[in-house]
């Protein structure tokens, strides 16, 4: 359910999540056109046209459309290149009377986020119609996982010095605790959000788009991502894709400004190429490996949890089962918190038959274990250790006295919990 702030025009939509009401914008929506973060492969207006989107356009934050001199491919194969205007509803197109203003005379398509109301059609000054393309169909993440990603994004951005100061004021065990009850909030929304994904893909891939994901990281997921439709798992072990293929297909969509080498997408596709070749099977080797894991709760001390339940050894185990240690340090980190561990506790609440098909070990490696009976890990996840979290976030723990470096070294966990607290914060939503 969506509400449109102040009657129309809108530019931000409020939509219902799992802890209550978020915010989606105008520009967020620009900003998943320009990255192309979305399945474009299967994109098709709203008269059932395909159409292929050689180039986004130029974002323009000035007047006038969004976006300039995109390059468009139609089913004929013949190329359309103008402007693209975005909105969150196709109303908006007259709500902002767009066909009166000269400005807008070079739009060809319109994109909007949600499904027009049956009959409506974008017309332009001479009344000629605008392809409508709708967005919301093609997302590869939910519109809350979005809205999220968004928020840690302008976090980043921030001077860091007064991110945490409304925590200094209460003593570190106190803080301790609201960080792991805003922990838990974070798991369950990632939960969701790896159920989701288990439920419209499969677990196989949806363990394929979760690694790949990861691997792009913050700037490159989003052609990470158009990899992971266009060519599935099996494509990968069957060596039907090369690392350089991969890498050529998407030549003007990377970001390689700032990207450390060891980041850099076509070494990050090669990695991954080594990987599936050693372990072609990894999401079934991955789920049955976690069979074996012992229950952990979040309470306590990480260094004496990690020292009990052998976190060392169990990492070891994993970034065998996993990738055969293909990928190692912060990243493999990474792997485990944001993709294994969501994916594995999302596979036991999702639908039996979207994610039964993924889990098939080979005879003789694992005995097939039902995903009801996979312990939850939680515990796992809130004590695992730091991959690449933000810098800022970081410092906040030590500042608050909550990590030190000793008994309570900096976890997963705790890191996620001051993230989220910030993001609440920010929004609005947080709770006493």
């Amino acid at each position: 359910m969506t509400t449109r702030f102040g009657g129309p025009p809108a530019d931000v939509a409020e939509v219902q999540g799992l802890y209550g009401a978020f915010t989606f914008s105008e520009k967020l929506l620009q900003k998943i056109w320009l990255r192309r973060d979305f399945d474009a492969a299967s994109a098709r207006t709203t008269d059932g046209r395909r159409i292929r989107i050689v180039h986004p356009g130029r974002w323009n934050l000035l007047g006038g459309p969004d976006f300039r001199g995109a390059r468009l491919r139609r089913e004929d194969e013949s190329e359309l290149v103008g402007d693209v205007e975005l909105h969150l509803h196709a109303a908006d197109w007259d709500a902002h009377a767009h066909a009166q203003d000269p400005a807008y005379d070079g739009v060809v398509l319109h994109v909007v986020l949600f499904e027009p109301e049956p009959g409506r059609v974008t017309r332009g000054a001479d009344g000629r119609p605008i392809p409508v393309l709708v967005l919301l169909p093609l997302l590869h993440h939910s519109l809350e996982e979005h809205a999220i990603d968004e928020a840690v994004e302008c976090l980043a951005d921030r001077p860091t010095a007064r991110l945490a100061n409304e925590l200094m004021v209460y003593p570190p065990a106190q803080v301790a605790r609201r960080l792991r009850t805003q922990a838990e909030r974070r798991w369950r929304q990632k939960v969701r959000f790896a159920r989701m994904r288990i439920e419209r893909l499969g677990w196989e891939n949806a363990c394929h788009h979760a690694a790949l994901e990861v691997l792009g990281f913050r700037y490159n997921r989003a052609p990470m991502l158009r990899f992971a439709t266009r060519w599935p798992l099996s494509a990968w072990a069957n060596g039907d894709v090369s690392a350089d293929e991969a890498f050529a297909h998407e030549a003007d969509a990377w970001s390689l400004q700032g990207v450390r080498p060891a980041n850099q997408p076509r070494v990050r596709l090669r990695q991954y190429l080594a990987w599936v070749r050693s372990r072609p099977d990894w999401p079934a080797r991955v789920a049955a490996a976690a069979a074996r894991l012992s229950p952990v709760g979040p309470e306590g001390a990480s260094r004496a949890a990690r020292r009990l339940h052998h976190f060392g050894s169990v990492r070891d185990m994993l970034a065998d089962e996993l990738c055969a240690g293909t990928v190692e340090g912060s990243r493999f980190e990474n792997l485990v918190c944001d993709a294994v561990f969501p994916l594995l506790a999302g596979w036991g609440r999702a639908a039996p038959a979207a994610s039964a098909p993924g889990f098939t070990p080979k005879p003789g490696i694992f005995a097939e274990t039902p995903p009801a009976v996979l312990p939850d890990p939680f515990g796992w996840w809130f004590h695992w250790f730091c991959g690449d979290t933000p810098p800022f976030v970081l410092a906040g723990l030590r500042q608050l006295g909550v990590c030190d470096g000793r008994e309570q070294p900096v976890c997963h966990g705790l890191a996620q919990g001051l993230l989220g607290w910030l993001i609440e914060r920010d929004a609005g939503t947080l709770s006493s």
